[in-house]
C-alpha cells in the first residue's frame, strides 16, 4: 500500500495480532475458523467499519485450513449478527486435482463446495465470488471455473496434464573456474566424484544454500552450457557445485543454465523425486531476481 498499490489484496492465513493493521491498510483476510471469524468481527466493530470484505475458506476434503460443513450453521449465525463484514468470496482447495485416480474425490469436493456456497448465498441473501480450482484443476475441470480460478504454478509454464505452456522462469549462473583433473582423482566432499578419465571440470558459484538440491549431484542431473549438457560431478556444496565439461568448448565467465527450457523444472523435480513447486520455492532469497518484460 505504501508503494501505491490499490488493487484488492487477499491475506492468506492472517494472524489475529495483524487484524488492526490489516484493516488500516484495506487488506482482505482469509477467514477460516470460528475463532478467527469472531475476533475479526470484534476488531472490525471496534474500528467502526461496515461491510468490510473478507474471504471465507471452506474445507471440502483437503483438511488444512477452512470451515467444515457442520460449522456452517454457526458461521451463518455470526455473519447475520453483524454488519461489520461482508463475504466477498467463498473458496476451497482440491486435494488431488492433478491425479486422475482421485477424480471421483475431486468431483465430490466440488459438489460439497457448491452445496456450502449455495447455502451461504441463500441464508445471507447476497452472492459472492466462487473459486476452488488451482492450476491443475483449471486444466482438468473446466466445468467448475465458476467466477474465478487460482493460477499458481501454471504462471511459470508448468502443466499438470502436459499442456503446451511456455516456461517463463530460469535459473542461471556462470563458470567461476575451469580446471583439468587427472584420471582416478576425485571431486568434492567424501570423494564421491570419482573420475574415470582425465576430465575438464567447471566450478559454479551456486549450491544448496541457493536452492540447488544435493540429490542433483553425482551425475543425477545436468546443467546446460553453450547448449550442451554438463552433468554434475561430486556432491553439491553449500555455495558451489561442479560439472563435467570435458566435451564442451567453453570459458570461465560463460553462462550456465541450471533450469529453464533445458533442463526444465519438471526434469529436475523428477531427478530428486519431488514436485516442481519445491524446485521453484527452494530458490533462496540470496539469489538475485531479474524480471524481464517482453
Amino acid at each position: 500500500r505504501s508503494n501505491g498499490v490499490t488493487l484488492p489484496i487477499m491475506v492468506m492465513a492472517p494472524a489475529i495480532e495483524d487484524f488492526d493493521r490489516l484493516i488500516e491498510n484495506r487488506l482482505e483476510p482469509e477467514i477460516f475458523s470460528l475463532r478467527i471469524l469472531k475476533k475479526f468481527i470484534e476488531i472490525a466493530k471496534r474500528q467502526q467499519v461496515v461491510d468490510y470484505p473478507v474471504h471465507l475458506k471452506v474445507d471440502t476434503g483437503m483438511h488444512r485450513l477452512g470451515f467444515l460443513a457442520d460449522e456452517l450453521e454457526q458461521v451463518i449465525k455470526l455473519l447475520k449478527s453483524t454488519k461489520a463484514i461482508r463475504i466477498k468470496s467463498v473458496f476451497s482447495h482440491l486435494a488431488a486435482s492433478d491425479e486422475a485416480e482421485h477424480d471421483e474425490f475431486s468431483l465430490e469436493q466440488i459438489d460439497m463446495y457448491k452445496s456450502m456456497s449455495d447455502r451461504l448465498t441463500s441464508e445471507l441473501g447476497y452472492t459472492h465470488t466462487r473459486h476452488i480450482l488451482n492450476s491443475a484443476g483449471i486444466e482438468r475441470f473446466p466445468e467448475s471455473h465458476f467466477e474465478m480460478v487460482r493460477l499458481g504454478i501454471g504462471l511459470h509454464g508448468i502443466s499438470a496434464v502436459g499442456g503446451a505452456l511456455q516456461a517463463v522462469s530460469s535459473l542461471k549462473t556462470h563458470i567461476a573456474q575451469i580446471k583439468t583433473i587427472p584420471i582416478d582423482d576425485t571431486v568434492g566432499y567424501s570423494r564421491r566424484g570419482k573420475l574415470k578419465r582425465e576430465s575438464k571440470i567447471a566450478i559454479l558459484p551456486v549450491g544448496y544454500a541457493d536452492g540447488l538440491d544435493r540429490k542433483l549431484g553425482n551425475g543425477n542431473a545436468y546443467v546446460t552450457i553453450s547448449g550442451k549438457k554438463a552433468p554434475y560431478i561430486g556432491s553439491i556444496c553449500m555455495d558451489l557445485s561442479m560439472v563435467d565439461i570435458t566435451e564442451i568448448n567453453c570459458d570461465e565467465g560463460d553462462e550456465v543454465v541450471i533450469f529453464g527450457t533445458d533442463p526444465n523444472i519438471q526434469q529436475l523435480a523428477e531427478a530428486i523425486e519431488t514436485i516442481p513447486y519445491e524446485v521453484l520455492t527452494n530458490v533462496s532469497a540470496r539469489v538475485k531476481r531479474i524480471y524481464l518484460k517482453d
